[in-house]
């Protein structure tokens, strides 16, 4: 397999690089000059300098490629229009650039989200065929950005992955939580708890590369979770166990949270940086619950996840740690 991922700098995408090459694939990451490379200096891996925004850089890219992981994306942002320009207008010019460049492409994967999905009622976990309903305009964004992907299907071979929130080693959701908590904080658990699906990272990855591959995926949109329904106390207590924390002393509360993000969303308007939080997703993950069926994928594909939310804490904590040793 020859293939190129946008977004290898990032963590899905980042592990998904290291996968491709265990497998024996010819991977190229497109990167940014900017973009931190880390780590995907491995055998099989090659980095390419380009941008979303680049037609130019996008059709040298995809040229000679036969699957495309399409990854990068903007999570936060100052403003909405920095999401329909990354997520949306990058997507159309990296879909162009494979009509143009890359006649004998195999697949196209396009990674969206749940957020482009809406959130699921409390019982029965959203499918594939309902109907999208975003609540952020990130989500809203993911959306549009699937419907450019399907509407190249009758012309390149398509699959949609929306994975649910991500864990694993490398997730940096999960070393912010382990820094607090070294420190006695226990990070935001809320009153309420609204459920949520995980997927371990690399489970993620195995998926995407197995949905790439598969004939029966073509044109098709597919959840991917490990079958657990978890409430946020129930990740934070597993990943204070897996630290040896015992009772922390202090505890962020989602108020405290919406007061913090008010002010990074303030911060951000000034300096012109995207904020590391905002009030949308502090609502998102307070207000709903983000529940979806898994079982389409593993039905048609044969996708059998192996990592429980146990098993992808208790590895992000023996990478962060070792981390921590070698920088010692």
């Amino acid at each position: 397999m020859k293939a190129l991922i946008t977004g290898a700098s990032g963590f899905i995408g980042r592990r998904l690089a290291l996968n491709l090459a265990g497998h024996g694939c010819d991977v190229v990451c497109l990167v940014r000059r900017t973009s931190r490379t880390e780590g995907l200096d491995k055998p099989g891996i090659r980095l390419v300098i380009g941008d979303l925004r680049d037609h130019a850089s996008l059709e040298a890219a995809v040229t000679g490629r036969d699957r495309v992981f399409h990854l990068a994306a903007s999570v936060q942002a100052v403003r909405g229009a920095s999401f329909e320009e990354a997520n949306v207008e990058g997507t159309r010019r990296l879909v162009e650039a494979c009509l143009c460049a890359a006649p004998g492409l195999e697949r196209f994967v396009y990674v969206s989200s749940i957020a482009a999905a809406g959130p699921s009622g409390p019982v029965r976990p959203g499918r594939e065929t309902d109907e999208p309903r975003p609540v952020t305009e990130y989500g809203r964004s993911k959306l549009k950005a699937e419907g450019i992907v399907r509407q190249a299907g009758d012309r390149i071979p398509v699959t949609i992955i929306r994975p649910p929130n991500v864990i694993g080693p490398g997730s940096r959701d999960i070393e912010r939580a382990i820094a607090l908590m070294k420190k006695g904080i226990m990070p935001a658990v809320g009153d309420r708890k609204p459920r949520t699906s995980l997927i371990d990272v690399d489970d993620l990855a195995e998926a995407l590369i197995l949905a790439s591959g598969e004939a029966r995926s073509v044109g098709q949109t597919y959840y991917v979770t490990d079958g657990g329904a978890y409430a946020w106390p129930e990740i934070t207590a597993a990943l204070a166990e897996e630290l040896g924390q015992g009772r922390l002393r202090l505890r962020v509360r989602p108020g405290v949270q919406l007061a913090v993000a008010a002010v990074a969303e303030a911060v951000s308007r000034l300096t012109g940086k995207p904020p590391a939080l905002t009030r949308d997703i502090v609502r998102a993950g307070r207000d709903h619950f983000w529940l979806y069926d898994g079982s389409k994928i593993e039905r048609e594909l044969g996708f059998r996840p192996r990592f429980k939310l146990r098993d992808s804490i208790r590895r992000a904590v023996l990478e962060f740690q070792a981390r921590e040793r070698a920088s010692r």
